[in-house]
């Protein structure tokens, strides 16, 4: 055995195998992957193997893609037969909201270029008469997707890999990890056979590895006590069931070519055949998570008993879509562990707090997804970056608040959820509230309808308080929801008189020492601003592209405060601790501190803020406090609020005039019954997420997770004023070799009379397709819909005619300018 690599891949499943095989393809000529067991012999030996492109994410498409790609050119390359049997993937529908599912997803598809095709009932029964469409709507059709077997493509990969340098030990097991500050030492031990069980030996080695990758499946927690880390992917049970040949489908077989794998959403099952009779994999409600802790050494290849009660449902409703299904008897049944994670969605990337180490871990879709995913973090491994924005499967989206009993509790949901609809503004109820700020009581008591951001509990808007009759505020929708009038009221608040939002979710860090300006300017994009005042920034990846955003606020000359998006505390944190670990011996001492729990953030907007924050504002001369002299645009100040003492900072996500109050959490409940006070006589409204969303697209304000992202500079964003080019930057070198290869617009739409976009559509000129949105909603200002996204650099230009794709048809969208209400900010520099 080597006893030093360049790369150490473990674990080997579908998803390591391909790990090792694509490090190999992209140079790195060192690579080894050890096994505990056999290869497959985890997650990968009882998958049913099938390949659904479908998937609301847009990284997660490009992943699927990729491997479906990959998988059909594996036989050429290794001479192994993978077993990829191409019989397509017809979805069926049986209500209208489930098209409407279908019809977003294809939005994604759409931008990433997956073939699909649409069926009508009529259409499928004429092609497939076995199935009964009577009470069918439709059917999404993918024709170059399919099914596989597992351990067929695992081996191509392995030899594969192989072929290209990797050497494969089986039967060695990982019991330490120790980072030496240059590389990982690796305690190995030898696993043997002993009653049937694999159990470990006196043999052990070390092995030195530069990197080391994760791909433990359903032993991530095992691999997380070792790393001294939380890993929240837990194996929930799946099960499906083989029948016996069914004679209707062999008398079929005869003349005609396999069915496509049947997927009935509304019945939350996937048939495919299998030897002339059906397999049936059912997503039922109730599967429960095993084995939190880890693994016991005494399963290896193993199954639980199968629980035919549960699935009886699925049972049923299979039998009612394929009634020759009927009579058929059973031939086999698997009941085994599969990892999923909170939100369904694989853990792929840089560990928290670690050099060096990469985790893949939390594939529910393993077999469809391990091609992809070699290949795109082999590309952040070698390259420093992948060439899609990897963002929203980084392991660092789940921060350290995670317990075993959330991710639990939500692995659980995620797996239920796997046919349930996916709307667009759904919230999934498992462990939820969890994470909630003073005022969250006083909030539900005004009628807040909550979402859910990194934990913590945030009013999506303000509804009705109690259950009027003929609103139901759980009711969700692919179109306009029952919740979009009072999000739209809200909106018109905040531009016509004033309104408040609870923004104590933000990501909050504190940056001090010696070193920390020197540290700031090199690591941001923008000048740093001056005691007192405030900027916009971008901190960039090694390749260029935007890592993150932060409002940065000067409290002296070195001590900053860093605000950034509250989705991505972990990930903005870990990745501003690590450069600061890497530039402190350069510049000096510098302090990070995440205070994000210590402040809460309630931001004030509209035309009338200043007059009920002027009610509130102790000082010797409270009718100045807040003027344009005292407190100018993008600037801070320390004031007091009743009894409050607030950080206060000038700016507005939402283009109004307005202020975000940061303040001790503890004093919330005290400010909050304060501003609601004021506020009465203003005609103060609360205001949610939702609107604030649209008011922001509305400026043309990119977020972070939609504009913003490793895939774009923030010059193809348009944010080239909060980029100074005349300073050295980490990454600017690689972001002016990458030029300008599309570019972020805002556009005004004429969509349909009932839905908006969401975001994911794409966008055509001319009958080609040119980009595609990034965010949507709706414009209170200009009364139609309006997005955000890219298109290439030559139709980015105010005027330029272009056509969304909504709900299957083509609708008229206009290129504004940037910040289409109030372009010169004269609102939101209103003096008083």
């Amino acid at each position: 055995m080597k006893t030093h690599v360049k790369a150490l891949v473990v674990g080997g499943g579908a998803i390591g195998t391909s790990i090792a095989y694509h490090l190999a393809k992209a140079g790195w000529q060192d690579v080894m992957l050890l096994e505990r067991d056999e290869l497959t012999s985890g997650s990968t030996w009882h998958a049913a193997g099938l390949l659904p492109y479908f998937n609301m994410s847009y990284a997660t498409t490009w992943i699927h893609d990729h491997s479906i790609k990959l998988y059909k050119t594996l036989e050429e390359e290794t001479g192994l037969d993978a077993g990829f049997f191409v019989v397509g993937n017809l979805r069926m529908a049986q209500s209208k909201a489930r098209m409407d599912e279908y019809m977003l997803y294809a939005s994604t598809a759409e931008t990433v270029g997956v073939p699909f095709e649409w069926m009508t009932p009529a259409q499928i029964k004429e092609r497939w008469p076995l199935v009964r469409t009577e009470d069918l709507e439709g059917a999404i059709y993918h024709p170059t997707d399919g099914y596989i077997n597992p351990a067929d493509v695992t081996m191509a990969m392995a030899k594969g890999a192989r072929q290209r340098g990797v050497t494969i030990e089986r039967k060695w097991q990982v019991d330490g990890y120790e980072w030496t500050g240059s590389e990982w030492r690796v305690t190995v031990t030898k696993m043997v056979e002993k009653g049937g069980n694999l159990v470990p030996s006196d043999e052990q080695q070390v092995i030195t590895a530069e990197h080391v990758v994760t791909a433990t499946g359903n032993h991530a927690q095992r691999t997380a006590r070792l790393l001294g880390l939380k890993i929240p992917a837990i194996p929930v049970e799946h099960q499906f069931i083989v029948t016996e040949p069914d004679p209707a489908l062999v008398e079929w077989r005869k003349t005609n070519e396999q069915h496509p794998v049947l997927r009935d959403a509304d019945a939350k099952w996937y048939v495919r055949e299998e030897r002339g009779g059906w397999i049936l994999g059912p997503y039922e409600r109730g599967a429960p998570a095993r084995f939190p802790y880890g693994v016991p050494d005494s399963f290896r290849a193993d199954l639980f008993p199968l629980d035919l009660d549960r699935i009886e449902e699925e049972y049923m409703s299979m039998i009612h879509r394929i009634p020759s299904s009927e009579t058929v008897g059973l031939k086999d049944d698997f009941n085994g562990p599969i990892c999923y994670t909170p939100d369904g969605n694989p853990l792929i990337g840089p560990a928290p707090g670690l050099r060096n180490m990469w985790l893949a871990e939390g594939f529910s879709f393993g077999i469809t997804a391990a091609g992809g995913a070699g290949h795109y973090l082999a590309q952040l491994m070698v390259e420093g970056e992948a060439e899609i924005d990897m963002a929203s499967l980084d392991p660092k989206r789940f921060g350290s608040w995670m317990t075993t009993d959330y991710a639990v509790a939500k692995n659980e949901e995620a797996y239920e959820h796997v046919y349930i609809l996916h709307h667009p503004d759904e919230e999934r109820p498992a462990a939820r509230p969890l994470r909630t700020s003073p005022a969250y009581d006083r909030q539900k008591e005004k009628g807040a309808q909550f979402g859910q951001v990194n934990g913590w509990e945030r009013p999506n808007y303000y509804g009705p308080v109690g259950a009027p009759e003929g609103f139901d505020h759980d009711a969700r929708s692919f179109r306009r929801g029952g919740w979009w009038e009072y999000a739209a009221a809200e909106a018109k608040a905040i531009r016509e008189g004033v309104g408040l939002i609870d923004a104590t979710a933000f990501a909050k860090h504190e940056v001090k020492g010696p070193g920390a300006a020197a540290f700031l300017d090199w690591f941001t994009t923008n000048k740093l601003p001056k005691v007192g005042r405030i900027n916009l920034t971008y901190a960039l990846t090694d390749a260029g592209t935007t890592r993150t955003e932060y409002t940065i606020v000067r409290l002296a000359e070195d001590r900053f405060y860093l605000v950034s998006a509250g989705a991505w505390s972990a990930y903005d944190g870990d990745f501003l601790r690590k450069a600061v670990e890497d530039k402190e011996a350069e510049f000096g001492r510098i302090d990070v501190q995440d205070v994000t729990t210590q402040w809460g953030v309630f931001a004030i907007a509209g035309p009338r803020s200043r007059e009920v924050l002027n009610r509130l504002v102790r000082d010797a001369d409270p009718a100045t406090v807040l003027s344009n002299k005292r407190f100018p645009w993008l600037s801070h100040r320390e004031i007091e609020l009743g009894m409050v003492p607030v950080r206060a900072l000038r700016v507005a996500y939402t283009g109004e005039l307005g202020w975000e109050l940061h303040h001790p959490i503890e004093m919330q409940n005290h400010l909050w019954d304060k501003l609601m006070e004021a506020g009465a006589a203003s005609g103060m409204k609360l205001v949610g997420a939702r609107a604030q969303n649209w008011l922001r697209q509305e400026k043309s304000y990119r977020a972070f997770g939609t504009e913003l992202g490793r895939d774009a500079t923030p010059l193809e964003a348009g944010l080239d004023r909060f980029v100074d080019l005349s300073k050295d930057f980490h990454g600017k070198a690689a972001m002016e070799a990458l030029g300008t290869r599309s570019k972020c617009v805002t556009l005004l739409i004429d969509g349909p009379a009932d839905a908006d976009p969401w975001g994911r559509e794409a966008l055509y000129a001319g009958g080609e397709k040119v980009g595609r949105l990034t965010s949507g909603g709706w414009s209170a200002a200009f009364g139609k819909s309006i997005g955000m996204g890219y298109v290439r650099p030559d139709l980015a230009a105010p005027g330029t005619k272009l056509k969304v794709r909504m709900f299957r048809e083509l609708w008229d969208a206009e290129v504004t300018e940037d910040s289409p209400y109030d372009p010169t900010n004269a609102t939101i520099r209103a003096d008083g």
